[in-house]
């Protein structure tokens, strides 16, 4: 290794390096062509930097004065781009490199001059890239290494042209580095193309896959997952957390929630500039912003300090979405947390999700406002400044609160000033108490009487109809109804006992022009045939999509009159009537034989052979 990247790495606390940096600084390696498979977070980038460190300084400790770039880094979005131009700016910092940024979205002029001066290193999207190279304001004659970082999801992208374009221009005699989180048969053929008898290195397998991440899928009430959120960020008080959505909308409108709760935030959606993704990146690593909620093309690539926290709040489309919003925390040996929120109605796609990632995630309930309160008094009394010795810039202060107030006195003091800068824990619905309060609804709705209207499905009736009309007739409320039942030709409804009175007086009367409303003796039979299928449906349609097994409505059955006709049926075809003499042969599927032609007649040249003796004779069973 180089005396004056050592020495950046001296400076910058690396003592130990992870597997894929120690498997690229191979000294059999130097100036290979490298595919390399690593997990996110596993220190990919300081890996590239290091492998081809001896390609671009040769014997040389530092670099030459800037010209053309030697070496070209590709990465698929603009904040990987310069996050990737930041720990090269620091790892190349004492060898005197100069680094150069092309991505989308910035002032291609300041691009253009900065190319124009020099630059050892270029760090590049692939569009903005391809465009220098096209407008001739990149000189590409120099290059020694090039580096496709995060080769898969550029490929995702849809930039596999500019890639193919890009390593085109470059010298043949260069080397080229591929980094991806896998190696699917794409990337190989990326590889096959445009590498020269690549080593392979392999080190995602190494470990399980995200283990230094700890997955927790939360239950909440569905009405509850804005609150969980909160709870949920309360109860970690992580340094940095990240919180996907699944579109703009979402992002904007948790944003403008947190916002008012008190937090921190920032937002990351594609529908930001350049400029203002980056001024939202940099107040999160400066500490300005603790939240950033994000969509995930957004977040893409992006690496924050101390990121020890990622909540879904709305469930990802896939389990490579999991693992990639996931990855954005647990990275370089960081502990993580992985939060999914999930109402009862994701539930089942929340186990699908995890089962295709492979991964192990604990279940519970979401952190209940006692449970906040709880974890904020813990941390309150673990905290290092009360063993802390009193400085002698304190002591005054400290012995003025002393003599004026009594303990109990600063210890509620501090209480209130401590939760003052702190959002208040929301209540929260518990999901199995809303589960069972609902069924218990459905289930126990109490002493009742049954009721019959004379309209049923061939009516129009819904229950969505029916409710509102009995409700309006009888000055009900819709608690006051229990289940309804549409038949065919009429429709039956529950009615509490306290509220039977009210309807009982319009009996025999109409709710509805042609709908009469009369006692029942109980809930109606079912009307279900066997196998599931009920008979019509509203206006006589069937009550499934997909192909009827009939056409036009039901026939009519014990003596009731037809509702429709239908369609007529088509009138059979009358079979052929055979000539008489002709004798059907099986063996010619099916054609009628006809009698032997008559004499005089031209006859096929089989029958002539026959009648010559010159025919061969059929061959019956296998040749000999």
């Amino acid at each position: 290794m180089k005396a004056t990247i050592a020495a950046a790495l001296e400076e910058r606390g690396y003592h130990t390096l992870t597997p894929v940096q120690e498997a690229v600084l191979d000294p059999a390696l130097d100036g290979a062509d490298l595919l390399v498979s690593a997990q996110t977070g596993s220190g990919k980038t300081l890996g590239f930097g290091l492998a081809i460190a001896p390609t671009l300084l040769g014997e040389a400790d530092r670099f030459a004065d800037a010209g053309a770039p030697l070496a070209l880094v590709v990465a698929p979005t603009r904040e990987l781009a310069m996050q990737v131009r930041r720990e090269l700016a620091w790892l190349y910092a004492k060898a005197g490199a100069q680094i150069a940024s092309t991505v989308g979205g910035m002032d291609m002029r300041d691009e253009r001059r900065s190319l124009a001066r020099g630059t050892h290193v270029v760090v590049a999207t692939p569009g903005r890239l391809r465009d220098h190279i096209m407008r001739g304001s990149i000189d590409l004659s120099a290059i020694r290494a090039v580096v496709l970082d995060e080769a898969d999801e550029m490929l995702d992208l849809g930039f596999r042209e500019d890639l193919e374009f890009i390593l085109g221009e470059c010298p043949e005699d260069r080397q080229t580095l591929m980094f991806s989180a896998t190696v699917p048969a794409a990337i190989a053929k990326l590889a096959e193309s445009y590498q020269r008898d690549a080593k392979r290195i392999a080190t995602a397998s190494k470990t399980e896959a995200h283990a230094d991440i700890e997955y927790r899928a939360l239950n909440v009430a569905s009405h509850d997952g804005e609150n969980a959120i909160i709870n949920v960020l309360r109860f970690y008080e992580a340094p940095n957390a990240i919180v996907f959505c699944n579109t703009r909308a979402m992002v904007n409108r948790l944003t403008t929630r947190l916002s008012n709760r008190g937090f921190p935030v920032v937002a990351l959606s594609g529908e930001l500039t350049q400029s203002e993704r980056t001024n939202a990146l940099q107040a999160m690593r400066d500490g300005r912003a603790r939240v950033c909620v994000a969509t995930d093309v957004a977040a893409r690539g992006i690496d924050l300090p101390n990121l020890d926290l990622v909540i879904h709040a709305e469930l990802p489309t896939g389990s490579d979405s999991l693992l990639h919003r996931s990855g954005r925390t647990g990275r370089a040996g960081r502990k993580g947390t992985s939060v999914m929120i999930v109402p009862p109605a994701a539930r089942k796609k929340a186990h699908r999700l995890i089962g295709w990632a492979k991964l192990k995630a604990g279940w519970a309930d979401a952190p209940s406002a006692d449970a906040v309160r709880d974890a904020d008094r813990a941390r309150m009394l673990d905290d290092p400044a009360w063993f802390e010795e009193i400085t002698e810039e304190e002591s005054g202060t400290v012995n003025d609160l002393a003599a004026r107030f009594t303990p109990e006195q600063l210890a509620a003091g501090y209480l209130r000033l401590r939760a003052a800068r702190h959002s208040a824990p929301e209540e929260l619905s518990s999901p199995g108490e809303v589960a069972a309060k609902a069924q218990a609804k459905r289930s126990e709705f109490g002493p009742s009487r049954w009721f019959q209207v004379s309209g049923g499905r061939e009516a129009g009736l819904e229950p969505r109809r029916l409710l509102p009309m009995i409700c309006k007739a009888a000055g009900l409320g819709r608690d006051d109804i229990g289940a309804i039942r549409i038949r065919e030709g009429a429709s039956f409804l529950q009615v509490s006992e306290a509220s039977a009175g009210a309807v009982t007086k319009l009996v025999g009367s109409e709710i509805e022009p042609g709908l009469r409303l009369d006692t029942a003796d109980g809930p109606p039979p079912d009307d279900r045939k066997p196998g599931g299928f009920r008979p019509g449906g509203p206006k006589g349609k069937p009550p499934f999509k997909g192909k009827a097994p009939y056409k036009g409505k039901p026939r009519a059955e014990d003596g009731d009159a037809p509702r429709s006709k239908g369609p007529k049926p088509k009138p059979a075809k009358p079979h052929a009537t055979r000539p008489e003499g002709v004798v059907k042969d099986w063996a010619s599927k099916g054609k009628p034989k006809g009698p032997k032609p008559p004499a005089g007649k031209p006859d096929s040249k089989m029958n002539k052979a026959r009648a010559a003796g010159k025919a061969k004779p059929h061959r019956k069973g296998p040749p000999a």
